[in-house]
């Protein structure tokens, strides 16, 4: 089952759906991963009624950082701003599917960081955003 996993991260960091920038938005967030170098930046349009209507991410880093902000990204269409901030360290866990130790785990967790700095408004993202 982690082969499947694995073949879902490598899809989504080779050719991600998700990838760009929305020019106007109405959120935007960037933040990087000391640990390893990783970026994303988040861009996100709303609808009338607070719901994402387009959300892209842009930046560089390993398969894992870059494939978990495509499935974010991905997985946050259509919703409410309140259900973006409900999102939690475990539904990124479950969207890539494998165990990750604790370095590849920031990694994974930093698009929903710098999401969540942004939803929230914060002028700087924090590791417990993700808790």
């Amino acid at each position: 089952m982690d082969d499947l996993y694995r073949e879902v991260i490598i899809e989504h960091y080779k050719n991600p759906s998700y990838r760009g920038k929305l020019d106007p938005h109405d959120i935007a967030f960037a933040d990087n991963n000391p640990l390893c170098g990783d970026h994303i930046e988040i861009n996100l349009r709303l609808d009338e009624n607070g719901n994402v209507k387009e959300a892209l991410f842009d930046g560089h880093g390993c398969a894992i950082s870059q494939a978990s902000a495509d499935l974010l990204m991905e997985s946050i269409i259509g919703k409410p701003l309140e259900e973006v901030k409900q999102l939690k360290k475990d539904d990124i866990l479950e969207m890539l599917g494998i165990d990750l130790g604790p370095v590849r785990l920031k990694c994974a967790l930093l698009s929903l960081k710098v999401l969540k700095a942004g939803v929230y408004g914060l002028g700087e993202a924090s590791d417990e955003l993700v808790e």
